[in-house]
C-alpha cells in the first residue's frame, strides 16, 4: 500500500527528488555549466550511485512527511493529497502522474536528461512504496521533519542534477527555465512548491501546512545556494 497517510493524524511527497522532491521530491540543473573535460566527465556508475542515491534521500524525506502529516510540492505534493483522498499507493501515483511531462523534458531538455529522469521518478515510487516495510517511527516531530526532511530532498535533489537527471513534474519546468533564461530553478521550485502545499489547506490543518512550508523553502534554499550553474563542471 506504500505510505498510508490515513494512519496520520489528520494527513499525509516524490513523492521527489524531485521535489525532490521535491517532491521530491525537488533543483538547480547542471546546465550553463561550462563544458566538461573527459577527466570531469561522470561515468555510468557515478551516475548510477548518483541517481540511487538522490532516489533514497527523497524516499526517505517522504516517508518523514507522512509520518509527520507533512506534504510536498510539485508532482509529489498531489500525488500525496491523491494518496490520501483515494487510499492508492502513492509510488504508483506520483509515477503516472509524471507520464505527460516526459515528453516535453524528451523535446527540451534531450534524451539523456529524459531517461535519468524517468529512471530516478521509477526508483522513487518504488522506494516510497517498499521503505516502509523497513523503517518505522514511533515518534516524530513535525518541526524535525520539515528541517531534516528538507535538507534530505534537497540533497537529494542535488544528486540528480548534478547527474543531469531530476524528479519531474514542475522541476523539468524549473530546469528548463533555468538553462533557457537563466532564472534559478530553486526560486522557482520555491514558488511552485509553496503553492502547491498553500492549495492543501482544504485538506491538512494550517499547523501542518506552516510545517509542509517551512520545508519547501528550507529545500529551495538550500538548492538555491549550494548549486549554481558554472560552479560545478562534471558531467
Amino acid at each position: 500500500m506504500g505510505i498510508n497517510l490515513a494512519v496520520l493524524p489528520d494527513m499525509s511527497t516524490p513523492l521527489s527528488s524531485s521535489a525532490s522532491s521535491a517532491l521530491a521530491g525537488r533543483m538547480d540543473a547542471p546546465a550553463a555549466a561550462a563544458p566538461a573535460t573527459s577527466g570531469l566527465r561522470h561515468g555510468r556508475f557515478e551516475d548510477a550511485q548518483a541517481l540511487f542515491t538522490g532516489s533514497l534521500f527523497v524516499s526517505i524525506t517522504m516517508m518523514l512527511f507522512a509520518q509527520a502529516g507533512l506534504l510536498t510540492g510539485s508532482t509529489a505534493g498531489i500525488a500525496f493529497l491523491l494518496h490520501y483522498v483515494t487510499g492508492l499507493p502513492f509510488g504508483a501515483i506520483f509515477f503516472v502522474i509524471n507520464l505527460p511531462f516526459y515528453w516535453f523534458a524528451w523535446k527540451r531538455m534531450g534524451a539523456e536528461f529524459t531517461i535519468k529522469t524517468f529512471v530516478s521518478v521509477a526508483m522513487l515510487a518504488l522506494m516510497a512504496d517498499v521503505g516502509p516495510r523497513f523503517i518505522h517511527i514511533d515518534y516524530l516531530n513535525p518541526l524535525y521533519a520539515a528541517v531534516a526532511g528538507g535538507l534530505l530532498m534537497g540533497s537529494g535533489c542535488l544528486f540528480l542534477a548534478r547527474h543531469h537527471s531530476s524528479l519531474g513534474g514542475a522541476t523539468i519546468v524549473s530546469l528548463y527555465l533555468q538553462d533557457r533564461y537563466g532564472i534559478r530553478a530553486g526560486k522557482v521550485q520555491m514558488m511552485i512548491d509553496c503553492s502547491v502545499v498553500l492549495l492543501a489547506l482544504a485538506i491538512v490543518p494550517l499547523e501542518r501546512v506552516a510545517y509542509s512550508v517551512l520545508a519547501a523553502v528550507i529545500m529551495s534554499m538550500f538548492l538555491w545556494i549550494s548549486h549554481r550553474p558554472g560552479r560545478y563542471q562534471g558531467n
